[in-house]
């Protein structure tokens, strides 16, 4: 994989010429960089999200390296491809871990159109822990059998992309052992959905562990399994998290709708 080049140009916030399905897309994912700073899961520029393009499975796009979450816009994304070259204008560059970590998982998954990558501490603190993920909460079910996990390699490098997908095989979510969080999506409302409720998740697991001699209480196998059907059966054909999407948009207007330009 060529590493990503950084490429001077213009980022004025003014709407690009594009497809009303890109720029769409676009807005989706600027969104989800705001969804996640106000929800709190963002580690200054470290961490990344991204969306496929429409028209072209071997392009995404990424944040430019410098921006906080807080700020990101639909024009403001980088575009670029597979092989980490940046394929239009942007003043700011790339995160290099984040372009091996993301186009690994969208190479190596075609069903996945948006991925999501934290460090917050309490999926850093569950990536460290031995057993991972317990099943203690029914959030934590929704990952039951669903989970994968990725050992620590160092910061992400070229070389790495094989073993992330290979790692990752059909599941949604993973859990980078000794590093953070991964989640990916059909759509950018599914992977935040599945990014929130596996950072919910982690937070529930170490808010229990901290009662010092308490005994957890896990969750029997069996019951495990046939609440991970019911999840199945109550989403039924519907994409998850496309239902609330509209009204986390409506959240981040009231605020701030600066995300669309």
């Amino acid at each position: 994989m060529a590493a990503a080049r950084k490429t001077k140009g213009k980022t004025n916030g003014k709407k690009p010429k594009m497809s009303p399905e890109e720029w769409q897309t676009r807005v989706n994912l600027a969104a989800c960089y705001r969804l996640v700073a106000l929800n709190g899961m963002t580690d200054l520029d470290a961490t990344h999200i991204s969306a496929r393009a429409p028209h072209n499975p071997e392009h995404f796009f990424l944040n430019p390296f410098g921006m906080l979450f807080h700020e990101i816009t639909a024009s403001s994304l980088v575009k670029l491809d597979l092989d980490g070259n940046i394929v239009e204008e942007n003043e700011y560059g790339l995160n290099p871990a984040g372009v091996v970590i993301h186009s690994a998982v969208l190479r190596g998954r075609p069903d996945v159109a948006s991925v999501v990558h934290t460090h917050t501490r309490a999926g850093m603190a569950v990536s460290a822990q031995k057993d991972g993920l317990l099943p203690l909460t029914q959030t934590s079910l929704r990952f039951y059998g669903k989970l994968a996990y990725h050992d620590y390699e160092g910061i992400a490098e070229p070389g790495e992309e094989e073993r992330l997908v290979e790692h990752l095989s059909d599941k949604p979510a993973m859990i980078l052992r000794n590093h953070g969080l991964l989640a990916t999506g059909r759509t950018v409302p599914e992977a935040y959905l599945n990014i929130h409720e596996l950072e919910h998740a982690c937070q529930a697991q170490i808010d229990a562990q901290s009662g010092g001699n308490a005994n957890l209480l896990i969750v029997p196998k069996d019951v495990c399994e046939s609440t991970a059907q019911q999840y199945i059966r109550f989403t039924g054909n519907k994409i998850p998290g496309e239902r609330a999407w509209p009204a986390h948009l409506r959240t981040l207007d009231r605020a701030d709708s600066s995300y669309k330009t």
